[in-house]
């Protein structure tokens, strides 16, 4: 079977600081990140052992399971490489463009994924998504690791709002932390994320339409 294997952190755990202390990475990514790891790697095993033994009883459990885990690791491996000791600032290019375009402006775009990180009810994320249908960017909360997202919608960056991402840091002012995270965004990952994210072709049709007199003009990002 094909094991899922945690990545290595990009740069050493003080790398972020003061913004993301060394203690919080080294357990975010260890201890928190190399769970879900384990957890998928487990699961994947209990699905082969279902199928080998003709007794699918437990298989939507487990493949729930699977995609908490997997989604989990999936969105921890996004999240390190959307971070940067030089990173901060705001996109430019292409990516500058669409969410210009998309929402208005980088401060609306940055207020907007704040409240959307601030308002998940419990343990979730908030991300920047490239939507394939409508060949938009937009904002979504996940719920855990994997629930409430669009079909085909790919993360391009993601904050991580669990309380284990902030709290020995932050403590109940997790605001503060989604604040801070906007001195260590890696914008170079992020516009290549959405380029690799613009090839997706659904191959489901015309869909969407887009409305002419509002797009007009609008820049296209490429």
């Amino acid at each position: 079977m094909t094991r899922y294997t945690l990545p290595p952190l990009p740069y050493g755990y003080a790398a972020l600081e003061p913004h993301i202390s060394a203690e919080i990475m080294e357990l975010h990514h260890d201890k928190h990140h190399q769970a879900y790891v384990d957890g998928a790697n487990k699961t994947v095993e209990a699905l082969i052992e279902a199928r080998a033994k003709d007794d699918l009883r437990h298989v939507a459990a487990l493949e729930r399971q699977l995609a908490f885990n997997v989604s989990g690791h999936v969105l921890h491996s996004i999240f390190w490489r959307n971070l940067s000791p030089e990173g901060g600032g705001k996109p430019e290019g292409g990516l500058a463009l669409a969410i210009e375009r998309d929402f208005g402006g980088f401060g609306a775009f940055e207020k907007q994924l704040r409240q959307v990180a601030a308002t998940i009810m419990g343990s979730g994320w908030a991300a920047l998504t490239w939507d394939p249908v409508s060949r938009r960017l937009g904002t979504t909360q996940i719920y855990d690791h994997q629930s409430n997202v669009t079909q085909a919608g790919i993360p391009l960056l993601v904050i991580d709002a669990w309380e284990h991402a902030y709290y020995l840091q932050y403590r109940n002012k997790k605001a503060d932390f989604f604040a801070a995270l906007s001195n260590l965004w890696n914008w170079e990952d992020v516009e290549q994320r959405l380029l690799r994210a613009q090839t997706l072709d659904l191959a489901i049709g015309d869909v969407a339409s887009v409305d002419v007199a509002a797009d007009a003009g609008a820049p296209v990002s490429r």
